[in-house]
């Protein structure tokens, strides 16, 4: 059953930086995609390591053309198809990889379209693979932010703040196979995320090694 909390944040997700090999060719690709207003770009401190890495990043549109299209630009652009666009019984989406390593899904509710396809994004959410949903949440909770819906210990996610992207839990390994790529735990740990998160709070890392810097760092 969902359970939904308060959806006023005191904390919040402010921001998201993929660390990657090549910031500038990266940057050719959001752009692309269409994706670059809601991702910030780092140069990585060492071997950018391939396979899973713990989460993904999710946009929900309007419409199952307008997924379509955005699959398009990203395979355009040089993103690899994990899964192609289908419809599921919660509607109508796809996986890709891009150029740089990140996974991204492309989804809708919508199983038929009720208007021409767009390039506007709805949402975008940041679904992080953790080991223990309900620790995790309650971690931050601790932190300052605030639950939102959350559907016992397989998911939850949190009342986004200033920051234009969604927090959400989900566990790891069910996340892999959502996103039909392999979960050998090769590539979890601090190190081998690729991603810092920035807080509107204090510094801190997770349960599960995902780094969060506070604002000013």
């Amino acid at each position: 059953m969902a359970t939904t909390a308060s959806t006023t944040a005191a904390a919040s997700l402010a921001s998201v930086t993929l660390e990657v090999a090549d910031p500038e060719a990266a940057a050719v690709f959001y752009g692309a995609f269409g994706v670059d207003t809601y991702v910030h770009l780092k140069a990585a401190e060492g071997p950018v390591t391939d396979g899973f890495r713990g989460f993904t990043l999710a946009l929900t549109v309007s419409g199952p053309a307008t997924v379509d299209g955005f699959v398009s630009a990203a395979v355009d652009a040089g993103a690899t198809v994990l899964k192609p666009a289908a419809k599921s019984l919660w509607g109508y989406g796809g996986v890709l990889r891009a150029p740089d390593g990140t996974i991204w899904k492309i989804a809708t509710s919508a199983k038929k379209d009720t208007g021409p396809a767009t390039r506007e994004i709805d949402e975008v959410v940041l679904l992080l693979g953790v080991e223990d949903v309900k620790a995790t949440k309650q971690f931050y909770v601790e932190q300052g932010l605030s639950a939102a819906k959350s559907f016992g210990g397989k998911y939850a996610e949190f009342a986004p703040g200033t920051g234009s992207v969604k927090l959400a839990l989900y566990k790891r390994r069910g996340l892999a196979k959502d996103l039909g790529v392999t979960d050998d735990g090769a590539d979890a740990g601090t190190n081998a995320h690729h991603l810092v998160l920035g807080s509107s709070g204090g510094s801190f890392t997770d349960l599960d090694g995902f780094v969060w810097e506070g604002a000013g760092k």
